[in-house]
């Protein structure tokens, strides 16, 4: 199965974050140590800052959903650039908004490199399957401003389908109930292989504010989403080339 040494496990919900896994790579960054295979041109602190961890340069798990301009595509259709892969709530007011903002300061991190990557999501949220929602969601964190930005749902088993394949645990009990999920995001290169992935972990200030916390205390909450941004822009960026 896809992503069987993915590094952590993360599981958000409203607010809070527990890790349900710590497998191989990611001890190895816990550890202080840099994983093998990553390139030299990732600083050692962006590896550490991300969880960032090589995988087998296996095939990614393909789909065929609709994005939030209800266009049906399948992954496919992106071979030939990075594909940079979240998994999503729509309905997420805490920690996808945080995620949403890496992603567009990635976008204008990698500059004339901007062209060569895709940024897409995966809805995790079967009670807001419409285009709709997706769609809103889009719009309010201005993920539209990403010229190749896909926020990808569908029904329910199709969807159910693509999480199985990456590893993804979602539990959602009821309409009104906290949408608990695995936050991982896949680095796929243009051939439509799976290179790497990063393992955010959310947690809070004192002060009740989300964010996501490194594995380098010094830090700053305000500055981890823009240096977040920065690192998926460099993985990203050792893809395209």
């Amino acid at each position: 199965m896809a992503g069987a040494c993915a590094a952590v496990v993360i599981v958000i919900v409203a607010g809070a974050a527990a890790v349900i896994a710590v497998r191989q790579h990611q001890s190895a960054v816990l550890a202080g140590q840099r994983p093998s295979g990553i390139p030299a041109s990732v600083p050692d602190g962006t590896v550490s800052l991300m969880g960032l961890s090589p995988v087998p340069a296996s095939t990614a798990p393909g789909f065929e959903l609709t994005d939030q301009d209800g266009r049906t595509l399948p992954l496919s259709r992106f071979r030939g650039k990075v594909v940079v892969l979240e998994f999503m709530d729509p309905h997420c007011t805490d920690i996808c908004p945080l995620v949403s903002q890496e992603f567009i300061d990635a976008y204008h991190d990698l500059g004339r490199a901007a062209g060569g990557v895709v940024f897409a999501a995966v809805n995790v949220n079967q009670y807001h399957l419409g285009v709709q929602d997706v769609l809103a969601y889009s719009r309010e964190h201005q993920l539209i401003t990403i010229p190749d930005w896909h926020f990808f749902t569908g029904r329910v088993r199709a969807l159910q389908a693509v999480w199985r394949g990456y590893d993804v645990e979602v539990e959602a009990p009821s309409p009104d109930a906290d949408i608990v999920h695995t936050s991982v995001i896949y680095f796929i290169g243009p051939g439509g292989t799976e290179r790497y992935v990063a393992a955010p972990m959310a947690d809070r200030t004192s002060s009740g504010t989300s964010y996501l916390p490194t594995y380098l205390p010094t830090y700053l909450p305000a500055s981890q989403i823009t240096a977040w941004g920065r690192g998926i822009a460099q993985v990203a960026e050792t893809l395209t080339s």
